[in-house]
């Protein structure tokens, strides 16, 4: 069963204890260590978890219950004040049915991941009423020199005003207005939810997605199953991540536009796109999900994305 009030967590302080996790694929341990040592120099103490390390069965970063007792020991530890993945791939979708939702919501605090963790961030807020966090990864990101962007980190898990601009990536498809609590994650991930007990719930909402190696007739595909589920019914804008991972020339980036504009057709709302989060080439953007946020579409030059409220308590 749903919450409706979301609960935000504490935001992460100098030397904050963040737990370090593999609830999907098993990563490469020497990508992992590059990437812990990012993190303390950004002045967080990284735990890494019994399992996190683990490999196998198959690509997974070990058997499910060993995935599911680092999670749910990451959050009932009163030391650790945030949880962050280490990679992406798959795996996660598998846990949900194993986890305990009382318990992570009495022990609310920052969880950090994206791609195949979109479909942990659903399940944070339909069961556990969590905001979340669509933020840089160990291995993905804090491993590249370049992986992280700085600003948007910091304002979305220490807390800050945070906005989005042309800076950022984002220009406009279709123009106007939007506000609402932004939702969203890697379209296939949410896509393959439809129809089971997991999907995504959006009211009143801005749903953000993306993905990588997606091409333009998987995008339209996807884009129309969302809109016969009804899962577009409530959505008042739409904001699309860089896509610089799905096309491989300019003319692929053109159909794709098209693609996603043919599969919204019917849809009402502003439309942007090129926001650099997720699956990106350069510094990774952090955004919060689960808060309320403004989308100003209505001047192409100056496109913004202004959150009205922070995704920590306080």
């Amino acid at each position: 069963m749903g919450v409706t009030a979301l609960k935000k967590p504490r935001p992460l302080q100098h030397g904050a204890r963040l737990a370090v996790i593999s609830p999907a694929s098993a990563p490469k341990p020497e990508i992992v260590e590059a990437g812990l040592a990012a993190l303390r120099q950004w002045g967080y103490e990284p735990v890494l978890f019994p399992h996190a390390m683990d490999r196998g069965p198959i690509y997974y970063a070990g058997r499910i219950e060993d995935r599911v007792a680092d999670i749910h020991a990451a959050f009932a530890d009163k030391t650790i004040d945030g949880v962050i993945a280490t990679r992406g791939g798959w795996g996660t979708a598998e846990l949900l049915p194993y986890l305990d939702a009382l318990l992570i919501r009495e022990n609310a605090k920052p969880y950090i991941g994206y791609s195949d963790h979109s479909s942990l961030h659903v399940w944070f807020e339909n069961e556990a009423g969590m905001v979340t966090f669509y933020a840089p990864m160990v291995a993905s990101d804090f491993a590249r020199a370049d992986g992280v962007d700085e600003r948007s980190w910091r304002a979305c898990l220490e807390g800050g005003a945070l906005s989005f601009t042309k800076a950022d990536g984002l220009r406009v498809l279709r123009p106007g207005r939007a506000e609402g609590r932004v939702r969203g994650g890697c379209i296939s991930i949410l896509a393959e939810s439809l129809g089971t007990p997991y999907a995504m719930r959006v009211d009143d909402g801005i749903l953000f997605i993306e993905d990588v190696g997606t091409k333009p007739y998987q995008w339209d595909r996807m884009l129309n199953h969302m809109k016969l589920a009804g899962l577009l019914a409530d959505v008042s804008g739409v904001v699309f991540g860089d896509m610089e991972q799905c096309v491989s020339d300019a003319a692929e980036a053109e159909q794709l536009e098209h693609a996603v504009l043919h599969a919204l057709r019917d849809f009402d709302g502003p439309v942007a796109m090129g926001l650099r989060c997720g699956h990106v080439h350069g510094a990774n953007l952090s955004l919060p999900l689960g808060v309320r946020a403004e989308l100003d579409l209505t001047d192409a030059g100056n496109p913004q994305m202004h959150f009205v409220e922070s995704g920590v308590a306080g």
